[in-house]
């Protein structure tokens, strides 16, 4: 059975890159019949937090990718990775690094090897370490006396590491380019590589699919496979997601645009997230664009993965693009023609979140609602926007747009008589819908020499403070006919 693994290391939240990492891992499980694991890669003490870790699950929850088996702390592994890189040192595959640093490391060695080569007109080698054939006695001795040292393996002075990518085909490099790689440190903390081959070998992961950074460590790792007498898994390497301009698409940079948590917080739907994510560097067959989670699995191979780097689009300058132009688009999509059932318990918690929900809604008014909702969504991008820009259908508490008040209100100084009247001609009215009210305003129009579209934009303006939304006479109806005369003949947004 295939068995993929997302490995995140819980030092910040779940990164837009991370995130599509782990949803290529997750199509593929599912499309081949396999299994998606989860590992969180805790150990770097210093800067794991538990509050980065319930942030990564969040963003995956979110998602909905969920791990076939239990969980994986990596921290609760150590001790099996500390027996792996002794068991090497016993079989002579490693060895002690008695180099006199607090900290040995692999850029320790890489400075010293290269003072030395050019010490040596400029000859270098990645073997260059007095302790690497140190005899057994002289390693045993030097260590029962005290002196502290790295493990470190012995790579192989000839010869190269090579594997089929993915992704992108063949991959080799020469032992010569690889140093001997650290294992343990001399406190016993067990480094990056050891740990997720020992761990990737306990997990019986069969494909690696990561993103094209890990390329330099998938070499390493070979090795360390090939030393432990295993065969390597199949790896793919992912394309990165760039920023405009092509920089690193960077949490430090860019702060919380990267984050998944912000466009969950933000009003995405993760389905329309999801969507747009696995279309950022991988394409189907077709030209569709809007797919389920279902038609995703289906379609989704490696082969159909780009090898060029995705450019994830936005703004950081601009409030009003803060995100990808595409992300957003496909947000709107699915708001406007998803299942009105399955719409409406987003946009009752985020109703409920801003303080607006009534649980008439539920009950006597649910048919008002779910109309009003099916009414309002065409134009709205986010669930936030129910709150916000659909926040007069729900509120009497509502701001007004200054671009509207201006345009449809204040150009046209006469309405700020002709509305209120065209209240009173309201309150005559028994039967406040479609027609009724159009046949009402249309003469009102006309009697006043106005043009029919003066009248129903400075009524938008009054009844929900923005300049654009549904149809007039589908927002008269909705509001229903208390609510349209009092905002008719309100004067709060000719003061403003």
């Amino acid at each position: 059975m295939i068995r993929v693994r997302f490995a995140p290391s819980p030092t910040g939240y779940l990164h837009i890159g991370s995130a599509r990492t782990a949803l290529f891992n997750y199509l593929y499980a599912r499309h081949v019949g396999g299994k998606f694991l989860l590992r969180i890669e805790d150990t770097d003490i210093a800067r794991s937090t538990d509050e980065s870790t319930r942030s990564i699950l969040e963003g995956l929850a979110w998602l909905g990718f969920q791990p076939d088996e239990e969980i994986v702390f990596q921290s609760n592994n150590a001790d099996k990775h500390r027996a792996a890189a002794l068991k090497l040192l016993e079989e002579g595959k490693a060895y002690r690094d008695f180099t006199p640093k607090a900290e040995p490391t692999d850029k320790n060695i890489k400075e010293t090897i290269a003072d030395r080569a050019r010490q040596n007109q400029g000859v270098k080698s990645m073997r260059d370490n007095p302790f690497r054939d140190l005899s057994k006695a002289e390693s045993d001795a030097k260590a029962a006396a005290g002196e502290p040292f790295a493990i470190r393996l012995k790579v192989p002075v000839e010869g190269k590491t090579s594997f089929e990518d993915g992704v992108y085909g063949l991959s080799e490099r020469d032992y010569a380019e690889i140093e001997d790689l650290v294992l343990l440190r001399s406190d016993g903390h067990p480094l990056y590589n050891l740990a997720v081959v020992c761990d990737d070998i306990e997990m019986e992961i069969t494909d690696i699919i990561r993103g094209q950074d890990h390329l330099t460590n998938t070499h390493k790792q070979i090795l360390i496979y090939e030393a432990l007498g295993k065969t390597p898994p199949r790896f793919a390497h992912l394309p990165l997601i760039l920023a405009p301009g092509g920089k690193k698409l960077s949490k430090r940079i860019h702060g919380e645009i990267v984050s998944m948590t912000t466009y969950r917080d933000h009003g995405f739907l993760a389905a329309a997230f999801r969507n747009f994510l696995a279309l950022l560097g991988w394409s189907p067959k077709t030209e569709q664009e809007i797919m389920t989670l279902d038609e995703l699995v289906q379609s989704f191979t490696l082969e159909g993965i780009h090898r060029n780097n995705a450019i994830f689009n936005f703004d950081a300058n601009n409030p009003k693009r803060w995100t990808d132009d595409k992300a957003i688009w496909m947000n709107a999509e699915y708001i406007r023609t998803m299942l009105l059932d399955e719409l409406l318990p987003f946009v009752k918690a985020e109703l409920k979140s801003a303080k607006l929900w009534r649980d008439e809604y539920d009950d006597e008014d649910k048919a008002w609602f779910e109309n009003t909702v099916n009414l309002i969504r065409e134009r709205f991008f986010t669930l936030k926007d129910f709150s916000e820009q659909g926040r007069a259908y729900f509120s009497e508490d509502f701001d007004f747009d200054e671009t509207a008040v201006n345009k449809n209100l204040k150009k046209f100084p006469d309405l700020k008589v002709w509305l209120p009247e065209l209240a009173t001609r309201f309150e005559s009215l028994e039967d406040f819908t479609h027609d009724p009210i159009h046949e009402t305003v249309g003469n009102f129009a006309a009697e006043k020499g106005a043009k029919l579209g003066q009248i129903m934009n400075g009524a938008r303006a009054l009844l929900t403070g923005l300049a654009v939304g549904p149809s007039m006479l589908a927002v008269f109806e909705t509001l229903g006919k208390e609510k349209s005369i009092l905002r008719l003949k309100s004067q709060i947004a000719w003061n403003l």
